[in-house]
């Protein structure tokens, strides 16, 4: 077992890496969002930040505006920080996470995305859609390769140095 494993999460590297593990999962996510979202739904970026936003703010937030859109980017990010803060302490709990970063990441990213789908959301004030086993799969797909994948192999190469 690496020193720098065990430690990364007790260093000031801790905060640099969740920092930089949240911002590349968030980007890629929210990017991800406004395109295959986007597309298939076709509203823009601002209508899908107001929808995150609507998990705090309710209804309301889809007459917010920028302000609003700019509350749920927030949000966006806040989750995606957490995100990496968890994976960062259970490789600390876990060293073997960090040997096969690709294959823990991506079961990763399938926690992530059934935790905010089966556990988040039905306790925010989005409003409830119905089951769609299609958006499921893509849900699952973007959370895998925007979410889980990023975030282990950022902290990965964190607790190399």
């Amino acid at each position: 077992m690496n020193q720098s494993t065990t430690t990364i999460a007790t260093t000031p590297h801790a905060f640099i890496t969740i920092l930089f593990a949240g911002l590349i999962a968030g980007m890629l996510d929210i990017t991800a969002a406004f395109i295959v979202y986007g597309n298939m739904f076709h509203v823009g970026p601002i209508r899908i930040l107001h929808n995150v936003a609507s998990g705090l703010l309710g209804r309301e937030a889809y007459n917010g505006g920028l302000a609003t859109a700019a509350i749920g980017l927030l949000c966006h990010f806040i989750i995606a920080f957490g995100a990496a803060t968890v994976f960062l302490f259970l490789a600390r709990a876990c060293p073997f996470l960090l040997h096969q970063p690709i294959l823990w990441g991506a079961l990763y990213g399938i926690g992530v995305y059934f935790f905010m789908n089966r556990i988040v959301v039905p306790l925010s004030n989005v409003a409830k859609t119905p089951f769609s086993f299609k958006m499921m799969i893509i849900g699952v797909i973007i959370h895998i390769f925007c979410v889980g994948l990023p975030i282990a192999l950022v902290i990965r190469r964190f607790a190399k140095n």
